[in-house]
């Protein structure tokens, strides 16, 4: 799945008109999910109806042909219950609930704040742990204690540690799934039995990351090894600065986007251009 950016205007405005273009581009390029609002949709500057805007165009536009998930953490359990409710509502297919940041809660927080959202919905709600952002770390034996309650269905799982993937895996139902939130490692971690990615080298090469989880969950080894080396300079060089000013540069770079991104935010440093322009044509993305 893709960890789809938010297309803007230079005046930081979202660009209806490159969303759809952006949606068209994932339909065609054997994308199997998308991802609205989340991290690397700058999810900390978006509106609330702005997102809602974002997540009905998208089921429109892919008319089920995958599903659209929608990025529904905040900092908040009452907030976050609410804008749970209202992208239900928007038409997403599932949310993806990232644990709550700066307030630092206990893992009895965690299990609470995680269970009022999903007792909220009827939508699978995928858990969201990436504590180099959050400043909180969703442990193994409490994602065993949320993979039991009713609508919770999976955690993206983004501490890159495939250890961390082994205990989860071998402490959770069997239909639960670990998906890896860190495109670096995600060959590792389905190694171990994670089922996919929630990607960001996905937003400019969608095709071969589709075949890389499809390689990997397959366990044709030498097909996924030759796909990981492949697209490693581009892992690197889509986090040479904050996600998501990389890959929104690239994508600009392709045709695909204007250069807008909000505040606190900003374009990728030119020092920066031409080592994501190499991960670009090392990946065969660019020529």
């Amino acid at each position: 799945m893709v960890a789809v950016v938010t297309p803007m205007t230079a005046s930081g405005e979202i660009d209806f008109p490159a969303w759809e273009r952006l949606l068209r581009f994932h339909a065609e390029h054997d994308t199997d999910g998308i991802v609205v609002g989340g991290t690397t949709g700058e999810s900390p500057t978006l509106e609330a109806k702005e997102l809602d805007e974002l997540v009905r165009r998208a089921v429109r536009a892919l008319r089920g042909r995958m599903p659209v998930v929608a990025g529904a953490g905040t900092n908040s359990t009452s907030r976050t219950v609410q804008r749970a409710r209202e992208l239900v509502a928007a038409g997403a297919d599932a949310l993806l609930v990232v644990t709550p940041y700066y307030n630092k809660p206990t893992q009895q927080g965690l299990f609470e704040h995680f269970r009022a959202v999903a007792a909220a919905v009827s939508k699978p709600v995928i858990l969201y742990n990436v504590p180099s952002r959050t400043g909180v770390d969703l442990q193994a034996s409490t994602v065993a204690r949320l993979a039991r309650e009713p609508h919770i269905a999976g955690i993206k799982e983004a501490t890159s540690s495939v250890e961390r993937a082994r205990e989860i895996l071998a402490s959770v139902p069997r239909e639960f799934d670990v998906i890896s939130g860190d495109d670096a490692t995600a060959h590792e971690l389905m190694d171990v039995g994670a089922r996919g990615v929630i990607s960001v080298t996905a937003n400019v090469a969608p095709q071969l990351m589709h075949e890389l989880c499809v390689a990997s969950t397959e366990h044709d080894e030498a097909r996924a090894h030759e796909l990981d080396r492949k697209l490693g300079k581009l892992h690197a060089a889509l986090f040479v600065e904050s996600n998501p000013i990389p890959v929104k540069w690239a994508l600009q770079e392709m045709g695909l986007i204007d250069e807008g991104i909000r505040l606190p935010l900003t374009r990728l440093a030119p020092q920066f251009q031409e080592q994501v322009r190499d991960g670009l044509r090392a990946a065969g993305v660019l020529n």
